[in-house]
């Protein structure tokens, strides 16, 4: 057996045991790395270590940094209920509401399990007590927040172009983030109609008075004494009818006016100055810090570390792949298909596939390199390929297998969770049988360059 084969199915047991064990992948990754390059490509340690990806170690820490000092000063909480309070009554859009704000916190830079964390809570109790189907309300979720996944200063897109620039592929940031949005908001819009979104435009909160007096309007189902919180739960009511927490949530401190400034800033620092997204959110995170020390005490502890190892461990172990060659002899394997485009299909649905079921993180690092050599053969464009396998390995994370998923099915009160879960089940499979032969249509066919 050649040692191509054996660097491959090694990858391949790799995500088997993560998605079986629950044993994080990046750390397998870093385990495969080293016994492949070591007793199977006689490398060193040293060009081990060439492929750690230092820079998007940098981008994953210095974003989530910045996003954990947020959240712990009340600024995600204070996002969530001004975008809720725009509702003004009108149920109908409350999804919609929930799908913008998802997609606005991957985009300035939140994991997209952590902003799901966030915003599913609420808008899976908005949905038990205005009668919203909960596999509506949680799909709504799920892809808004990777409708947004994918701009230029997001984690996803981080990586994304992070790989790109590094395989010294043609890239298009824009492209790739247009494309995430716009199939996800066409998902999104599909499934608002077929799961009666349109039947909500006859529902009303009631008294008006948006999401500081959700569940107090008639028909609500809720008593007049409790209202949702910022996290999902239930908190006691003022006098004067709005919650406490709810009221707290909206005041504007100057933490949390120097934290929206300070995303203002990355947002305009990496767009028009094209500086580094890792350092720059650092900097803003650290300046945070030293002005408000008690509101970041635990940030350090929220980044997301078990995304930075996914990524971190799994390129490493690309490194290794691409060091032993391993990585033109796949691509020249899947070049000797003889069909271009059945060649990039079929990889589309490797990734969705193996995505609904383990990291999506991980997949995108390990499929573009892997699509390298069969795009330097000029017959598919790179930029519609490399945004096609993105969009097809996160959009199916509505899988109640993967990270989001399994938020979405934990936050959801008051339903049966086996058959929630089925239907989560379900509606995953659809994806993953329908969306990567449509991105493959409208991002491969056209040969988007």
């Amino acid at each position: 057996m050649s040692a191509e084969l054996i660097s491959i199915l090694v990858l391949v047991v790799v995500f088997v045991i993560a998605t079986t064990r629950s044993i994080n992948m990046g750390a397998l990754a870093f385990a495969a790395a080293f016994g492949v390059g070591e007793l199977v490509a006689d490398l060193d340690t040293d060009t081990i270590f060439a492929g750690f990806p230092g820079s998007l170690f940098v981008v994953l820490v210095g974003v989530t940094y910045l996003f954990a000092i947020g959240r712990a000063n009340g600024t995600t909480d204070w996002l969530v209920h001004a975008s809720v309070r725009l509702v003004r009554g009108r149920v109908v859009l409350i999804p919609w509401v929930m799908f913008v704000l998802t997609g606005a916190l991957t985009a300035i830079g939140a994991v997209s399990p952590a902003a799901v964390a966030i915003v599913a809570p609420i808008a899976l109790s908005f949905a038990a007590q205005y009668g919203i189907s909960p596999l509506l309300m949680g799909a709504m979720v799920v892809h808004g927040a990777q409708g947004g996944g994918f701009s230029p200063i997001s984690i996803y897109g981080s990586i994304v172009n992070g790989i790109v620039e590094k395989e010294k592929l043609p890239g298009n940031e824009i492209t790739l983030f247009l494309a995430s949005l716009f199939v996800n908001l066409a998902i999104a819009a599909v499934v608002f109609v077929l799961f009666g979104g349109l039947k909500l435009s006859r529902a009303s909160v009631g008294d008006n008075r948006g999401s500081e007096d959700v569940g107090s309007g008639e028909g609500g189902g809720v008593g007049k004494d409790r209202a949702v919180d910022g996290g999902g739960g239930v908190s006691v009511r003022a006098e004067g009818g709005v919650s406490v927490r709810a009221e707290e949530a909206l005041l504007l401190t100057p933490a949390r006016i120097a934290t929206l400034a300070g995303l203002v800033a990355l947002v305009v620092a990496v767009l028009a100055f094209d500086l580094d997204a890792g350092l720059t959110a650092i900097t803003v995170a650290v300046v945070l810090a030293a002005c408000w020390p008690e509101d970041s005490r635990k940030a350090v502890g929220q980044i997301a570390w078990t995304t930075v190892l996914v990524i971190c461990g799994v390129l490493t172990y690309v490194g290794v792949l691409q060091e032993m060659g391993t990585i033109t002899w796949a691509g020249e394997g899947v070049g000797d298909i003889g069909v271009p485009l059945l060649a990039a299909v079929l990889l589309c649905y490797i990734g969705a596939l193996i995505s609904a079921f383990a990291s999506s993180v991980g997949i995108m690092g390990a499929l573009i390199p892997l699509a390298v050599p069969f795009l330097a053969q000029g017959e598919i464009g790179a930029v519609g390929m490399v945004a096609a396998l993105a969009v097809s390995a996160t959009v199916v994370d509505v899988s109640p297998f993967s990270t989001n998923g399994a938020l979405v099915l934990a936050s959801a009160p008051d339903v049966d969770r086996e058959r929630f879960f089925r239907q989560l089940m379900v509606y995953g499979g659809i994806v993953v049988a329908v969306v990567p032969a449509v991105v493959w249509l409208v991002l491969v066919v056209p040969g988007w360059a």
